[in-house]
């Protein structure tokens, strides 16, 4: 079975009903998969896109994703899920490591072709404006064999060169995640899945498309966010049952008034920790449970979950999925009891083959057939999950990883500037915000405002620090490593900087 066949046979069970609301259009499973096959004959015929070729999605959230998705699976080809915030130049980057020379975008991201294609002239782009139009009208082809060991996702997820890496994720691995969110969510075909955060991001792609649509369920895509109390009349519209976003969005959820009351029978957050306060707020407020879980790209993505009947653990992530084995190692790879703190550790078959083209990196963070995450926890005696801090020095951005070195480098990039670190402060809206710390050169005056302004055109704007402070020098250690302990505890006193910071 693959994910491609996985969704026709899904389909093929109720195909008029509708697999997608948007606004006030409705899609059919019966739409979608002949939506599916025109865009394989397309890629196959028109593109010649062989099994294995990589073919990037660039879009935002729309219902062509869905025939985007299962469209380039079915050509036998592979999928690169690319961040629609990203700016021409990383996205560039990703097309290249990843080899892809045709990419799914629409008109609202059509601005970056021009610089995309002078950069990689042999881009050849497919607009999902065509998908209705006879300008994909191209003969069926029966889907080429693909297994479950196969490739099917590379998702690029920040690493320690600070750089985009590509987690290869197997027909089987999704497939595997799936069923186990399937249990664990206990989900159904009646169930209306609510879609709000980006499609391109490996919850999202997992829980709320292949989720819903392997089971035969609808997606609920929501057109506008602001208001969130936008969110939530489409919600009572459509009577949507399971909710993921992230919490942010449950917060908002809590300060709303509701004269209403909400269809959900289940929250989800997801893509960043819960505060403590907010999953209190929240079940204050609301009859329905909101479940914190945690997860990783490389895990395709969900590892544990709190239960949804049971006991669930304020500031806990939970226990492992099914299927899902969970454990906590030191260095050494020696398992840890209950209590001790260590790296948190996942095995199972939503594991990712590796990184794409990338063995060494690989190698470090697969070890004896588990994933080696990067966050430190511990458990329980209960067999819960605590996360204490990330190993890694990565920031999350409403939801959304940040690798401080990426930033820097570009730093690095703007005139005068001779040291540059980027740490993350609180932010009581999107998790966390990137501070950059800065020192020019010699006689140099650098302007924080020119500065932002050079970022903006390089990065996305997620990634783009809130404010630049500038120093004489960066507070090193003896060994030269700049200190960012001290950098925090700075940010702490800083004038504008939350007092909370770190």
């Amino acid at each position: 079975m693959n994910l491609a066949a996985a969704f026709v046979r899904s389909a093929e069970k109720n195909p008029r009903k509708t697999a997608l609301y948007w606004g006030e259009r409705e899609y059919s499973f019966a739409e979608f998969v002949q939506q599916t096959a025109r865009v394989a004959g397309y890629l196959q015929h028109q593109m010649g896109v062989k099994p294995g070729d990589r073919v990037a999605i660039w879009l935002k959230n729309c219902p062509e994703f869905i025939p985007a998705l299962f469209g380039v699976l079915q050509a036998g080809a592979v999928v690169v899920p690319i961040n629609n915030f990203l700016k021409p130049n990383e996205v560039n980057y990703i097309l290249r490591d990843a080899g892809a020379d045709v990419m799914i975008t629409d008109a609202t991201l059509a601005e970056g072709l021009p610089e995309l294609q002078a950069a990689r002239s042999q881009l050849r782009c497919l607009q999902v404006e065509q998908f209705s139009t006879e300008a994909i009208n191209a003969p069926a082809v029966n889907p080429p064999e693909r297994v479950a060991g196969d490739l099917a996702v590379i998702i690029y997820t920040s690493g320690t060169t600070g750089r985009p890496k590509g987690a290869m994720l197997s027909h089987g691995n999704l497939l595997h995640n799936v069923e186990s969110c399937r249990l664990v969510l206990e989900t159904i075909s009646d169930d209306r899945m609510v879609v709000l955060l980006p499609m391109f991001h490996s919850f999202m792609l997992c829980v709320g498309v292949m989720l819903p649509m392997l089971v035969g369920a609808s997606i609920v895509l929501i057109r506008s966010l602001h208001p969130p109390r936008n969110v939530l009349q489409e919600v009572i519209q459509r009577q949507a049952t399971i909710l993921p976003a992230i919490p942010q969005f449950f917060r908002s959820m809590v300060n709303a008034s509701m004269p209403v009351a909400l269809p959900l029978r289940i929250c989800v957050s997801g893509a960043a920790p819960l505060p403590v306060q907010i999953l209190q707020e929240f079940s204050e407020k609301f009859p329905f449970p909101l479940i914190e879980g945690y997860g990783l790209s490389e895990a395709s993505p969900v590892v544990t979950k709190n239960p949804l009947r049971g006991v669930r653990k304020a500031g806990s992530i939970g226990l492992p999925i099914p299927h899902v084995e969970v454990s906590i190692q030191n260095d050494a790879g020696e398992f840890l009891p209950a209590g001790e703190i260590g790296e948190l550790c996942v095995r199972g078959g939503n594991v990712m083959l590796g990184y794409w083209n990338q063995p060494e990196e690989s190698a470090k963070v697969l070890r004896n057939g588990w994933l080696l995450t990067g966050d430190i926890a511990y458990r329980d005696t209960d067999g819960y999950y605590f996360i204490t801090d990330r190993k890694k020095d990565m920031l999350l951005v409403n939801g959304i990883n940040v690798y401080p070195r990426e930033v820097e480098e570009i730093i690095y990039q703007f005139p005068g500037v001779r040291e540059a670190s980027v740490i993350g402060v609180p932010d009581p809206r999107k998790g966390e915000q990137p501070l950059a710390f800065v020192a020019a050169n010699e006689g140099v005056t650098l302007e924080e405002k020119a500065l932002l302004q050079f970022l903006r055109s390089k990065l996305a704007d997620y990634k783009v620090p809130r404010r630049v402070v500038f120093l004489p020098a960066l507070p090193r250690n003896a060994t030269g490593k700049v200190l960012k302990t001290a950098l925090r505890d700075m940010a702490k006193s800083e004038s504008g900087v939350p007092q909370q910071a770190v």
